[in-house]
């Protein structure tokens, strides 16, 4: 534990910004009160528009309203903290140990290069080695990324020392020799550090090279036994070796598969993480990353272990989060009630959080055979009796029950991926699993450093991005209408404004069938000429009107507070619409198909390897609607209907000369034609290539 009693964090509550958001919330619940008041009361100033309409219309409103009302639980006390890393014991022997979790499932989508560089960067973490190991889950098997871990191995023992020696911040090795690493390179001018770079470049190259040239093949096995393998054992370096030169261990993990046995996805992987890292370094925190998430701050342990040694924190303290994307008010916001949600990756864990609540931390351990299963070795690591000291050697006797413990029979009538482990609940397995430590009392914290402490790439293809969020809004729409609601369960198990938080992070994609509505109702009765919203010269106008404008003017605020600029607020608005109506929707269809039976659950892998030329159109912030065609059915739909219904209800304006009447429809429709620009651009034939 941290002898000093220095402080070794601070947070601060944005005050200002707290009184901004509650006067708005305030106001802007007023008018959305006399909005509904005149959809549910006030009799319909037009006898053509018939119940169904108004109706749909009025049901579309209080979806919006729901969800916004949910969003405001974000914005009632968003929290900055700061650490002091500088503050905690200056005996590395006093650190705890910390392993690295790290899963790849496909070699054809998960590019191995970019895998083994993530890999690479953990391994050169700003920490004891000797209390440091990694572990890499390889779910598909391949003999390409066993190959190429060991190759990343023999790399960092050159890049490692390296970084260490230097002092380098950027030890990712393609992040640190692309512009990301320029000012580090430039501000280091000595022949002999100049000499060395090179040195390690060419190692880099050579790397890359072998990986990349090799003839070994990268299918992806679904019917294989185990592997595991310790690519590095740092229990056998010797004392006396330099300090710069230590490597922590790395174990390389292929878990059991068979096709009729079911896997359980990456929850699956990450609990057969947790089950062999116990046996082997048994560290009481992990760091979990996705495989293209690299570590580009070397001092985040460090970071976090100002939160979980703080005494006064660390009992009921399950994880710390860092930002996996930088428009982070939602997060501040959940900050400031008990903690954000898991993001899947970049985030501190107490491993104890996996196993028990904080107030009863003996609850599974009554009876470890039938809640852990039938490992000996493995439940004497939980109850911190394990044969292994940290220093012996990992021995084959060891390494047969890793096996033994990444088979897919291990889990049969035990309590893993139920009550104890990553929950298998649903496919979005970090969201719902950090829900589910918030509903047992773990509480989290949010750090959001001046220097990223992990970065990574993004779907540069739409079509990839929109998968990726159907799947997310797929996962977490099953989960908000299953008896573990946040708003029924929930509610029961955390404050009310935390379950908010969850609540629209679950129940939101169901916006999207308001949104659908919205796109289609308002546009016909404009095309037939029939008002759906007051004249522009009634007082409910007004209503409407300050209720759009205030929605508008939170969301400028929060992207120009944040950093951001009025070209991020527009193509957020565009972005927002897309997403709604099609990955939510679907998401949303593909939650309905299950419950009816249709379908099965299914995994969809996020493919990660870039498409050059696609990069280039996404660099200069073009819409690639390219291999799109299933999300882009609906929306085309929808912007042809919307250009068909503005054209002929503006003609039947000028005639008729009901500008006023029609205006709320004639606003909603030029937005949405404003909004769709890139699309209505993408149906003109394109010259050449």
């Amino acid at each position: 534990m941290a002898t000093t009693k220095l402080p070794l964090h601070t947070y601060e509550v944005h005050k200002l910004r707290t009184i901004i958001n509650r006067t708005h919330i305030l106001l802007h619940f007023t008018f959305i009160l006399a909005l509904l008041y005149y959809r549910l009361i006030i009799p319909r100033s037009d006898c053509h528009v018939s119940v169904f309409a108004w109706g749909v219309m009025t049901f579309s409103e209080l979806i919006f309203a729901f969800v916004w009302f949910l969003t405001q639980a974000f914005r009632w006390r968003p929290v900055t903290r700061k650490v002091f890393p500088e503050n905690l014991s200056c005996n590395d022997s006093d650190l705890p140990a910390v392993d690295v979790f790290v899963c790849t499932a496909d070699p054809k989508k998960e590019p191995v290069v970019e895998v083994m560089n993530t890999v690479v960067s953990a391994m050169a973490l700003d920490y004891p080695p000797e209390k440091l190991a990694v572990y890499l889950s390889d779910d598909g098997g391949a003999a390409l990324t066993e190959f190429a871990v060991r190759e990343a191995c023999l790399f960092a023992k050159c890049w490692v020392p390296f970084c260490r020696k230097y002092r380098i911040k950027t030890r990712c090795p393609v992040a640190y020799f692309s512009k990301l690493g320029d000012d580090e390179r430039v501000s280091r001018t000595s022949d002999e550090f100049k000499g060395e770079e090179e040195m390690i470049k060419s190692a880099y190259e050579v790397f890359k090279k072998n990986v990349e040239k090799s003839c070994i093949d990268d299918s992806v096995v679904h019917n294989r036994p185990a592997r595991v393998e310790v690519i590095h054992d740092n229990r056998k370096e010797e004392e006396s070796q330099d300090e710069n030169s230590k490597m922590p261990l790395l174990v390389y993990l292929a878990r059991e598969k068979r096709p009729s046995h079911p896997h359980r996805f990456k929850a699956g992987a990450e609990n057969a993480l947790l089950r062999i890292s116990g046996i082997m370094s048994n560290a009481p925190y992990l760091l979990v990353l996705d495989c293209d998430m690299y570590c580009n701050d070397p001092t985040s342990a460090r970071q976090a272990m100002c939160f979980h040694l703080d005494p006064e924190m660390s009992k009921g303290l399950g994880f710390v989060q860092y930002p996996q994307t930088f428009y982070n008010n939602k997060w501040q916001g959940m900050d400031g009630l008990r903690g954000p949600l898991f993001t899947g990756t970049g985030y501190y864990l107490k491993k104890n959080a996996m196993f028990c609540s904080p107030n009863n931390e003996d609850e599974f351990l009554r009876e470890p055979e039938k809640n852990f299963g039938l490992s000996k070795k493995f439940n004497d690591s939980l109850k911190g009796c394990s044969e292994e000291d940290g220093k012996r050697v990992i021995s084959e006797e060891i390494i047969d029950e890793a096996k033994r413990l990444g088979s897919c029979t291990f889990e049969a009538n035990t309590k893993w991926g139920k009550e104890i482990g990553y929950s298998y609940g649903s496919l979005l397995e970090s969201t719902y699993t950090g829900y589910l430590l918030h509903c047992k009392g773990w509480r989290s914290v949010y750090l959001y450093p001046e220097r990223p402490c992990f970065l990574g790439c993004t779907s540069v293809n739409l079509n990839d991005a929109l998968v990726q969020q159907m799947k997310w809004s797929s996962g977490l729409f099953q989960a908000g209408v299953s008896k573990y609601s946040p708003l029924t369960y929930g509610v029961s198990k955390m404050s009310f404004l935390q379950s908010m938080c969850y609540g629209y992070f679950m129940l939101s994609p169901f916006a999207s069938v308001a949104m659908l509505l919205y796109s289609i109702l308002p546009q016909l009765y404009l095309f037939a000429g029939i008002p759906l919203f007051p004249k522009v010269s009634s007082s409910w106008f007004a209503v409407f009107a300050i209720v759009y404008t205030s929605s508008l003017c939170q969301h400028i605020y929060e992207v120009l507070s944040t950093g951001g600029s009025f070209t991020t607020f527009k193509n957020e608005q565009r972005m927002w619409i897309i997403r709604v109506v099609t990955s939510s929707l679907f998401g949303c269809i593909d939650v309905l198909f299950k419950w009816l039976g249709i379908t099965k659950a299914s995994f969809r892998l996020t493919n990660k390897a870039v498409d050059q030329e696609k990069l280039k159109k996404y660099e200069k912030g073009k819409f690639d609607f390219q291999g799109a065609d299933m999300f882009m059915v609906p929306l085309r739909l929808l912007v042809l209907l919307n250009l068909v219904c503005f054209i002929v209800g503006m003609k039947r304006v000028v005639i008729e000369g009901n500008f006023g009447d029609m205006f709320g429809q004639i606003y909603i429709s030029l937005f949405g034609l404003v909004l769709s620009y890139p699309i209505l651009e993408d149906f003109i034939p394109k010259k050449g290539k």
